[in-house]
């Protein structure tokens, strides 16, 4: 276990003032992360999938809700999760629960256009293409080449046909197409973040917090949800997600978009507990409708944490 800084434990003892709820925030971040993977439906059932795993000598259950999703219970050998035959061939991805969130909040549809701004590794890529069947259009971009290298082979593997792959700046991009007048029914912005909520299987974030860094990294992700409306069609839907629970690059973020940009805030359910955004941070009043935001704390559902808000153009 990684020492905590003073100012990091300062931050939390704001974010979470019940003492009893900071407790089990870090008895969770002292435990492993449950292995989780998600179904790929465009090559098995879950169903099916579940038999084969179950034949194979696994202990699974599926999440509450959310029938693609499962818990591997048994203690895996190492390697095996990705030596598999069902891993290699893309009958399933490794993907942590949480992390499915922005997906299902953004809910794209059959025969859709959708932008994935940040895509790497793929995660919320091939879920995407799962959900739209295959059908539509999925933009998926990164700027970094060996990111572009793990989402092509992702994509590939788990057989999604539907998307094409950029890499460029995600606020260039944003403004070529939209100079093109080539706008999406929706955008995803799963925003770089500072990571905090990935302190279960990172422990080193405790010892990285650094305000000025998460003004600069805020300040970008602010770039970014402005560049992606300009490409997003009226009525159309953005979903805002990252790994942290850091108020300046969540709930800040969403509070400019409100202010600044033509958008409203959507209601939208998870099948995961979550809690509402904050109404205010040390002295910073926000939006009452900040309260459709949803925070996910890793003592909740022994997941990672993590952040969506569901944004429409007006």
């Amino acid at each position: 276990m990684y020492e905590i800084k003073p100012a990091f434990q300062e931050y939390l003892n704001k974010l979470l003032p019940d003492s009893e709820d900071m407790k089990a925030f870090f008895e969770f971040c002292k435990k492993q992360t449950r292995i989780i993977i998600r179904c790929n439906t465009l090559k098995i059932s879950p169903q099916a999938l579940k038999k084969r795993l179950e034949d194979r000598g696994w202990k699974i259950s599926q999440v509450p809700g959310f029938p693609e999703a499962f818990v591997i219970e048994s203690k895996l050998g190492p390697g095996e999760l990705g030596r598999s035959i069902e891993h290699q061939t893309g009958l399933y991805y490794v993907q942590e629960l949480s992390s499915m969130m922005s997906a299902l909040a953004l809910d794209p549809q059959e025969h859709e256009s959708v932008l994935d701004l940040c895509a790497s590794p793929g995660s919320k890529t091939t879920q995407m293409a799962m959900m739209m069947k295959n059908t539509g259009f999925l933009l998926a971009n990164d700027v970094k080449i060996d990111r572009i290298r793990a989402l092509s082979s992702n994509l590939e593997r788990c057989g999604c046909m539907n998307v094409v792959i950029s890499r460029m700046d995600g606020v260039r991009l944003c403004e070529d197409l939209a100079s093109r007048k080539i706008l999406f029914d929706k955008v995803l912005v799963d925003a770089p973040c500072s990571g905090e909520g990935i302190i279960r299987s990172d422990p080193k974030v405790w010892t990285m917090y650094n305000p000025d860094m998460i003004r600069g990294i805020s300040a970008l992700q602010k770039k970014l949800v402005a560049s992606a409306l300009k490409c997003l069609k009226p009525n159309g839907i953005l979903v805002y997600s990252t790994c942290t629970f850091e108020p300046e690059e969540d709930e800040k973020v969403i509070q400019f978009a409100l202010e600044k940009l033509n958008v409203g805030l959507e209601e939208f359910d998870l099948p995961l507990k979550t809690r509402k955004g904050l109404k205010t941070w040390q002295d910073k009043e926000f939006s009452p409708d900040l309260t459709k935001c949803k925070r996910v704390f890793p003592q909740d559902n022994d997941t990672e944490g993590f952040f969506v808000a569901k944004l429409r153009k007006l």
